[in-house]
C-alpha cells in the first residue's frame, strides 16, 4: 500500500545517519575500553583506593549507557521496519498510526543521539546546577522566575533525569525570588549550558487589575556540578559560613529547621546557599559543591589559570541581553534570539518541550566550530 511504502522509504532514509552514528561513537573502541575497565575491577586491591575505583565505575557505566542507547535505537529501527512490512503485506491500515508514531519517535531519538556526539566539552557529561533569579518588577518577575523553575524541572523529568531542589526562596506575594536545582543525568550540563542567560516574558499580568501588558525578566545560571573527581583548592579562610532557618513553600522543598547554610566566598563576593538537606553538614557539603561549580564556571569563562585569579564581585545578570523571549500576548511565540529558532506552541514549551531550542543551539555551535577549523 502506498502509505506504508512511503513510511518505509522515510525510515530507510535514516539508515545512513544510523550507520554514521555508529562510526562516530566508535562502538568497537568503546567495547574494548569497557572490557579493560571491567578487568580492573577484578583486581584484589581494587577497592583500596575508593576515589580511583569510583572513577573507573563511573566511566564504565557511562560507556555502557552509550552502547545501550545505540543498540536500543538500532533495535527500534529493525522492529519498525518489520512492523511496516507486516502491515503492508496484510493491508492493515489500523497499524498506520502506530507506525507513524514510532517513526517520529525514532527520528527524535536519532537526532538526540547525534547531537549528544557534539557534547565533547570537558564538563558536558556532568550534572547541571540551575539557579534562577527574578529580575526587577516585583511579583510579576517573581512569578516568571517560578514559571521558568517549573519549565526546567519538567524538561528534566521528560528526559528521565533526577531533579532535586537545592535552594528555594519564596516571592513576597507569589513566585520565587530565587531557587537552585540539580539535574542529574549524563550530558545534563552539555544540553543545558545553552540555556544560561536572561529570559524575557511578555503577557497580560494576572497581578494587574487593569489588565495591562507587562514585560518581565528572569535570569538563569547553568553550571556543571563539580564533584570529588575534580580537585579544586579553595582556601578555607576565604569562606564565610552563615546558618539560618530554612524558608520556602514547605512540603518536600525545604527542611524548616535552623540547618540551612549560606556560604560567601570573600574574595569574589559570590554567595551560595542550600536548605533542603536534613542536617547542617549535608547542606554545607551541597553548598560547597555549588560554590566550586560557580567558581570553576567563572574561571573557564574568563580563561583564568587559577581560582585565585578571580577578582571582584561577579555580576551574573545583564539586563537587555536576553537570549529568548516568551510572548503570551497579543500573539503566542517563543523565539531564541541567538539561533532564530521559534515555536508558537508556548504551552508545550512551558511544559518542558525545549529540545528544539537546545538542538538549534548545538547545531549552530557545531557549525561555528567547523568554520573555525576550516579558517
Amino acid at each position: 500500500m502506498l502509505q506504508f511504502e512511503e513510511l518505509k522509504q522515510s525510515l530507510q532514509s535514516f539508515k545512513p545517519e544510523l550507520n554514521d552514528l555508529a562510526d562516530t561513537l566508535n562502538l568497537d573502541a568503546i567495547r574494548k575500553e569497557i572490557m579493560e575497565l571491567d578487568q580492573k575491577t577484578t583486581v584484589p586491591n581494587f577497592w583500596d583506593d575508593a576515589e580511583k575505583s569510583q572513577k573507573i565505575l563511573q566511566r564504565s557505566s557511562s560507556l555502557k549507557n552509550k552502547i545501550e542507547r545505540y543498540e536500543k535505537l538500532k533495535s527500534g529501527y529493525d522492529d519498525l521496519m518489520a512492523l511496516i512490512e507486516l502491515a503492508d503485506e496484510e493491508n492493515d491500515l489500523s497499524l498506520l498510526p502506530q507506525a507513524q508514531q514510532e517513526l517520529d519517535s525514532f527520528e527524535k531519538g536519532l537526532e538526540s543521539q547525534r547531537l549528544s556526539t557534539l557534547l565533547t566539552g570537558e564538563y558536558d557529561a556532568k550534572n547541571a546546577i540551575l539557579t534562577f533569579h527574578a529580575g526587577a518588577g516585583g511579583t510579576e518577575a517573581q512569578d516568571w522566575a517560578m514559571m521558568l523553575y517549573r519549565m526546567y524541572c519538567r524538561w528534566g523529568e521528560r528526559h528521565g533525569f533526577k531533579v532535586k531542589t537545592l535552594d528555594y526562596l519564596d516571592g513576597e506575594e507569589a513566585g520565587i525570588k530565587s531557587a537552585s536545582i540539580l539535574i542529574e543525568g549524563e550530558n545534563a550540563y552539555g544540553f543545558l549550558k545553552s540555556e544560561k542567560g536572561v529570559h524575557r516574558l511578555v503577557r497580560i499580568s494576572p497581578f494587574d487589575a487593569s489588565g495591562r501588558r507587562h514585560t518581565s525578566f528572569a535570569s538563569l545560571e547553568v553550571m556543571p556540578e563539580i564533584d570529588d573527581t575534580i580537585d579544586i583548592k579553595i582556601d578555607p579562610a576565604d569562606i564565610k559560613m552563615d546558618v539560618f532557618r530554612s524558608s520556602g513553600a514547605g512540603g518536600q522543598k525545604v527542611n524548616k529547621t535552623s540547618s540551612a547554610v549560606r556560604l560567601t566566598h570573600i574574595p569574589t563576593g559570590i554567595v551560595v546557599s542550600c536548605q533542603v538537606e536534613r542536617s547542617q553538614y549535608q547542606n554545607r557539603d551541597v553548598a560547597m559543591r555549588m560554590l566550586k561549580s560557580k567558581l570553576m564556571a567563572i574561571k573557564e569563562r574568563e580563561h583564568l589559570e587559577r581560582i585565585e585569579d578571580i577578582k571582584g564581585e561577579q555580576k551574573e545578570i545583564a539586563w537587555g541581553s536576553q537570549i529568548r523571549s516568551y510572548v503570551f500576548m497579543p500573539y503566542t511565540l517563543v523565539k531564541d534570539h541567538r539561533t532564530g529558532y521559534e515555536s508558537s506552541n508556548i504551552g508545550a514549551v512551558m511544559d518542558g518541550d525545549l529540545d528544539g531550542f537546545i538542538n538549534a543551539y548545538l547545531k549552530l555551535q557545531s557549525q561555528k566550530d567547523m568554520e573555525k577549523q576550516g579558517a
